[in-house]
């Protein structure tokens, strides 16, 4: 057995979910995972599945190809690929940032830019830009992983200074710490 990740994007209808699942049943597969969005009209999803090692890349994407292009669907098929042991930070505190702001070109650009530049891995994002000045319109929400050792007054600071300039409104919070504040 071998791990696949396959992704499918397209116009959202009911079904679709359906669709990838019976193709990786009739191949003898397993869904070991699955993240799913719809965002506005158009459906997003990354299956993670078990297949048996003679189920080849090329044979389930002509497979699920076949299948989805009826339902107006573009698929993505590749052998999940081991994270590198020498990458991946030993220890990671899991955080969450949100802005609120304005709406304009390069928001998601200018944060990420700082996230990215301490060595921070974005897990989650979630973004909603409705439009116009009032910042309750335009959220975006961070799911991160600081990595030990991270200077977290530096990264504060400087994901603060950022969001000021873009004038959002930034907050920054251990994730338990967000999950109870806004538990529902």
């Amino acid at each position: 057995m071998h791990k696949v990740v396959v992704s499918i994007l397209g116009p959202d209808r009911p079904g679709i979910i359906a669709a990838v699942a019976k193709c990786l049943l009739e191949v003898d597969g397993n869904i070991e995972n699955v993240a799913q969005t719809i965002l506005q009209s158009e459906f997003s999803g990354t299956f993670i599945a078990l297949v048996p090692e003679d189920v080849t890349i090329s044979v389930l994407g002509q497979k699920l190809n076949r299948v989805m292009e009826d339902l107006g669907m573009r698929v993505f098929v590749k052998k999940l690929t081991e994270p590198d042991p020498e990458a991946v930070a030993t220890y990671c505190e899991q955080f969450v940032i949100t802005t609120r702001g304005p709406d304009r070109k390069g928001l998601v650009a200018a944060i990420t830019a700082v996230i990215a530049g301490f060595g921070v891995n974005v897990t989650n994002l979630q973004a909603v830009f409705k439009g116009g000045d009032d910042p309750n319109r335009n959220i975006m929400i961070y799911e991160v992983e600081l990595p030990e050792g991270i200077d977290m007054d530096k990264f504060t600071t400087a994901l603060r200074n950022r969001a000021a300039e873009l004038e959002l409104k930034i907050s920054i919070q251990h994730r338990d710490v967000f999950k109870a504040i806004n538990r529902v």
